[in-house]
């Protein structure tokens, strides 16, 4: 019996490549040794009362070392939390942009921590210590293990209990640890999801456009906005130039005919191009549009000679950004 129950206590600490294995003379070993020395005769129900106490003692062993190991900053408050209720387009594209690592995952063992052993836990929240296998790695280069283990808070119920998570299957948004390969870091509070095949697609599809090489540029601001009057009452064409991450041109047109609709268009080549159209909405192009175009355009960008001519630029302006609609955060 002892031996049965000392291989049932042997457990793997993935974080330190280590066994932990009570030895011989242990206070976990001790106390069933003399649980079965005093009480010999004891029922079989009051056997498993007591080893159960004892697998729980191994348990916190096992929880206080493993944060021990884990880095630092998985502690202090940059931990996932819950999952996001909404995974549409925006959110995808943010942590799909973001992420280094994007993977299912099967989730095979969940620890709840003890919160004094969790710094910065927001009240009414659980920290869980997640292990889980690599279903299927989206995203992600050489050196990431089969399982990995990174840290998540969670919502409790009005019971303060915490939802199933064990057998669940989830996408994961993530960036490595340094040295340790088989422990990552969720980028972002909500960025571990339930999966779904829909979710699955949707992810694969917005990681297809930012890897694409006709991909397009980062935008970080305006640099020119020039409005040119027509020889119609009404009648014009502002150009609206933005400033991108890697300076590859990026440029915005808005026509304006008497009595029609304006009709405005992006380009991505140095010469404006008279095919170019609007961004389809949910496409990285109106994502990156949406997202991250400034509020309004920049005094020093306004580059007509006239103050009205200026003031149609930014009305031009206002109407794409209409156009666009609210990027959804």
């Amino acid at each position: 019996m002892f031996f049965i129950f000392h291989a049932v206590l042997t457990i793997q600490l993935h974080t330190t490549q280590m066994l932990y294995v009570p030895k011989p003379g242990s206070p976990v070993i001790n106390a069933y040794i003399h649980s079965q020395i005093a009480y010999p005769k004891r029922d079989a129900h009051m056997n498993i009362m007591i080893y159960r106490n004892i697998i729980n003692l191994a348990s916190m062993v096992l929880v206080s070392l493993v944060l021990t190991n884990f880095p630092a900053a998985a502690q202090s408050g940059q931990i996932a939390s819950g999952s996001a209720q909404g995974s549409g387009y925006v959110t995808l594209a943010d942590y799909s942009s973001e992420a280094p690592i994007v993977a299912q995952v099967r989730v095979k063992r969940v620890i709840d921590v003890p919160a004094e052993r969790a710094p910065n836990l927001e009240p009414g929240k659980a920290r869980l210590y997640i292990e889980a296998d690599i279903v299927s790695l989206i995203r992600g280069r050489g050196g990431l293990s089969e399982s990995i283990r990174y840290l998540v808070d969670v919502n409790r119920d009005s019971r303060g209990k915490v939802a199933k998570y064990k057998k669940r299957n989830f996408l994961i948004f993530a960036k490595p640890v340094s040295g340790r390969p088989g422990e990552v870091q969720l980028i972002e509070s909500e960025a571990h999801i339930p999966w779904t095949p829909e979710l699955d697609a949707n992810v694969r599809s917005v990681l297809r456009e930012i890897v694409s090489a006709d991909a397009p540029p980062d935008i970080i601001g305006i640099r020119e906005a020039l409005h040119v009057a027509g020889n119609l009452e009404g009648e014009g064409e502002t150009q609206i130039f933005l400033r991108t991450a890697n300076d590859a041109p990026v440029s915005i047109s808005v026509l304006r005919r008497p009595g029609l609709r304006p009709q405005w268009a992006v380009s991505l080549s140095e010469i404006v191009d008279e095919a170019a159209s609007a961004p389809r909405r949910n496409t990285l192009l109106w994502y990156k549009l949406a997202c991250f175009l400034p509020d309004t355009l920049p005094r020093e960008s306004l580059l007509s000679s006239s103050r009205r001519a200026n003031d149609l630029a930014e009305a031009d302006y206002q109407f794409v950004r209409q156009q666009l609609g609210p990027c959804p955060r």
